[in-house]
């Protein structure tokens, strides 16, 4: 059996190596309230970028959560490509969140839509239509359409996409993340509905977020 391991996402290392390096020259200078706050960033930042491996369901049609984190709504909203109405599920994720986006179900990108905005606190509802974020449009192996959205958040101040427009993504495949505190929203396609309440904790790539009706 392959033992399971925690990585760090690869935008995590300069952050690391920075705070690392500056621990270390200050602790060399005998500075030590400097030496100890840049060790305790040194520790944040290899928390904050942890990458663990999840373990994706393979039942048939569900779908995994894009994001680590709490629910804090389902409800119906704006598809953000079609504008019309789908039920929505929004995960906010706070610092101590691993930051990772995986993609909800077996697919095919295709559209991407970056939206400069705002920063405000990602919980908002007018975060939805306010905040920087980044939209994914996703065609499953059944053909039904999928809206993801990333949303940067009060701290958070840059959203990593690492998958461009004919990507094949596989369920619980990584494919971005978000730095330092925000929120994903799932649109659902017809047919399918949540299977997460509000308030529940998920996790990325592994919990199952919504199955067929």
């Amino acid at each position: 059996m392959r033992p399971a391991r925690c990585g760090i996402t690869p935008e995590g290392w300069p952050c690391i190596g920075l705070t690392a390096l500056a621990a270390l020259v200050f602790a060399c200078l005998e500075w030590w309230p400097l030496a100890v706050i840049f060790l305790a960033l040194c520790w944040f930042s290899l928390h904050f970028f942890r990458d663990p491996e999840r373990v994706v369901p393979t039942g048939p049609d569900l779908a995994v959560s894009p994001a680590d984190g709490r629910i804090i709504r389902v409800e119906t909203r704006p598809d953000p490509f079609s504008g019309e109405p789908r039920q929505c599920v929004s995960i906010f994720m706070n610092v101590f969140n691993v930051h990772v986006n995986r993609a909800p179900v077996a697919c095919t990108v295709q559209s991407i839509r970056y939206m400069p905005g705002k920063f405000l606190n990602a919980s908002f509802d007018k975060a939805s239509t306010d905040n920087e974020r980044c939209a994914y449009s996703l065609r499953d192996a059944n053909g039904d359409l999928w809206s993801m959205v990333q949303i940067a958040g009060l701290v958070a101040r840059r959203i990593v996409c690492r998958v461009e427009e004919g990507d094949a993504l596989s369920r619980g495949e990584r494919y971005g993340m978000i730095r330092f505190g925000s929120r994903v929203d799932l649109y659902l396609p017809e047919g399918y509905v949540a299977a997460a309440r509000v308030g529940e904790t998920v996790l990325a790539g592994q919990s199952v977020l919504a199955r067929p009706r």
